[in-house]
């Protein structure tokens, strides 16, 4: 049977697209970037595109593409047009698919929902993207206890960038989840070094 992960982060600019890219190649799977805000020329499902090797991935069409690089509701309003959840329909595949939110839970689509609730719409299981620093354990509890409370099943997590055990061990103690596996920044970006970054990861 076909997996959907959406994958989401605790922040913004954390290694979303890089482990989406990583979980692409592994998985073969296709992807979906619901929502694009500005970069539209080098936009995230681009992205996706020069880092896979495999031949069985689809890159679907990002449903809303804004062109400012701010919250999606702000860059939707510059835009003149407004998110609606409804419209957000995952395409039709036999394949795994993944789902890349933008920035964290907490980002509005519009005056009255989050990425948490186009989440809870789409009704699929939850990648959490974290990154060592001072202040992640706290972003990534918190990110954690959101979807929990929420009834969000988690899939695990996986560690971006630069390992810090300690992070690590408290998070995963303290929350449970189970660890993917970790990330590092990767020098060139290569589809060698994607698809390397695949074999060690646990889902």
């Amino acid at each position: 049977m076909a997996e959907k992960y959406f994958v989401t982060g605790i922040g913004t600019g954390i290694g979303k697209t890089i482990c989406s890219a990583v979980l692409v190649e592994k998985l073969k799977a296709d992807y979906w970037k619901p929502i694009q805000s500005g970069d539209l020329e080098q936009s995230d499902s681009l992205s996706i595109k020069s880092l896979i090797s495999n031949t069985k991935t689809v890159i679907h069409p990002e449903k809303y593409r804004l062109t400012q690089p701010l919250s999606p509701h702000l860059s939707a309003k510059l835009d003149g047009v407004e998110i609606e959840l409804k419209q957000l329909i995952p395409p039709t595949t036999q394949n795994n698919l993944i789902i890349e939110g933008a920035g964290g839970l907490m980002v509005p689509l519009n005056e009255e929902e989050l990425i948490l609730d186009l989440i809870k719409n789409l009704a699929v299981e939850v990648i959490v993207v974290s990154q060592n620093y001072l202040g992640s354990i706290n972003h990534t509890l918190l990110t954690i206890n959101t979807l929990k409370q929420h009834h969000v099943k988690i899939k695990g997590i996986v560690f971006s960038g630069e390992e810090n055990l300690e992070s690590q061990r408290y998070i995963l103690k303290y929350s449970g989840l189970h660890l993917i596996g970790r990330i590092p920044f990767l020098n060139n970006l290569s589809k060698e070094e994607i698809s390397l970054a695949g074999e060690k990861l646990a889902l």
